[in-house]
């Protein structure tokens, strides 16, 4: 290696080799190092420094182990048979290569994750980056510093089924939790989820913030779960997957009459329209025409077929009527008057349901009391549907 020659003296090659002391041994070791880290080397002297390496790195000092932890943990003059070497050493020579060396595979960090140790694993959750294969390990053998470590790495890559997994392991570690709530991105069925298990911290967080948006963290409130869903969906409506979330919300079997009518009563059509299309089984485009243009039957006819229960139908026909007779303008209380007037006509139209069905509306939409009801419906309320 003429290169690495030029930097040390013979001397400096026979001490690193058959130094009499360790310390002299390391000294040597650190120097040869710094120099490889520091100078191009030709493929000849990449190899002949690999050899190098190989030898320190059976050296039975520690001092000298670890010379090549500390100068080179992100240098890619390492091989990779010497870092997976190193891996398996103390904690003191194998976590500064374990946090940085470019020398590993995905597949070296995945089975050190699935076979290190608490240690070796947090040391992998905070490697600038970590793909999926990485975080899949953690997720299902990581222990709970580890995976909390790894969610809060902006780095890391972490999947859907990945998430999903820390959660259905750690659904009451806060830390854990809290480390997820915060991550830059997360599906809707996970952030779906976290609303009934994050601590009112968390949940104090996002709200004093106001740092929620669909792909991050949702505002939260306190109340029943369903109620925290239609907040979910309130948030995830202006730019999410609301296909997707429906899709989840019914594989968990929690797409139910109550949640859709509570939805459509704040206003959110769209994830109606979605949740009826998900029921029934009938596209998206198909459901649209039922609901909106397909005259006084459409709505019915595709009620019926998601299965929905017929003592609720006034109550939706209500909200679908309320909807197309009012313009929304994004103010303040576009939500509080869509409620106001969709229970006003829920208690006028001529098809009344029993008291026990409006009790049950008003209970559902945590209304105490239903605003008075006038004598007729207003005249505006009046709705044309071709």
């Amino acid at each position: 290696m003429a290169t690495t020659r030029s930097a040390l003296t013979d001397e400096d090659i026979r001490t690193l080799v058959k130094g009499a002391t360790p310390d002299e041994r390391a000294v040597a070791a650190r120097k040869l190092c710094r120099t490889m880290d520091r100078v191009p080397l030709s493929d000849e002297d990449r190899a002949l420094a690999a050899d190098i390496l190989r030898v320190m790195a059976a050296d039975a000092a520690e001092l000298v182990r670890k010379a090549i932890a500390e100068t080179l943990k992100a240098s890619p003059v390492v091989p990779r048979d010497v870092a997976v070497k190193l891996s398996r050493d103390v904690e003191s020579v194998c976590l500064p290569l374990l946090a940085f060396s470019p020398a590993f595979t995905d597949a070296d960090l995945a089975e050190i994750v699935r076979l290190g140790g608490p240690v070796r694993q947090t040391a992998i959750a905070k490697r600038p980056q970590l793909s999926r294969k990485v975080t899949d390990s953690l997720a299902e053998h990581g222990g709970e510093r580890a995976v909390a470590t790894a969610c809060a790495n902006p780095g890391a890559d972490f999947g859907e089924s990945g998430l999903q997994r820390v959660v259905d392991r750690f659904q009451v570690s806060e830390r854990v939790l809290a480390a997820v709530a915060y991550r830059n991105v997360l599906p809707l069925s996970v952030t779906e989820r976290l609303i009934s298990l994050v601590s009112e911290k968390v949940r104090d967080h996002l709200i004093v913030n106001h740092a929620v948006t669909a792909e991050t963290a949702l505002e939260i409130v306190t109340g029943a779960a369903e109620r925290a869903t239609v907040d979910l969906v309130d948030q995830a409506g202006k730019t999410a997957d609301v296909r997707g979330l429906v899709t989840h919300l019914n594989a968990e079997g929690r797409l139910t009459a109550s949640l859709l009518l509570r939805a459509l009563a704040n206003g959110h059509m769209t994830f109606f329209e979605w949740g009826v299309a998900e029921l029934a089984g009938v596209p998206h485009h198909r459901t649209w025409l039922m609901i909106h243009d397909a005259g006084p039957l459409g709505l019915r006819a595709i009620y019926e077929r998601a299965g929905l229960p017929a003592r609720l139908f006034p109550a939706f026909r209500a909200a679908v009527d309320t909807f197309h007779s009012m313009e929304f303008d994004g103010g303040a209380r576009d939500q509080e008057r869509f409620q106001e007037r969709m229970l006003q006509r829920f208690m006028t139209q001529p098809e009344q349901a029993s008291r026990e069905d409006v009790d049950y509306l008003l209970s559902r939409m945590d209304r105490k009391e239903p605003a008075p009801a006038p004598v007729a419906a207003p005249q505006e309320d009046v709705v044309l549907i071709a």
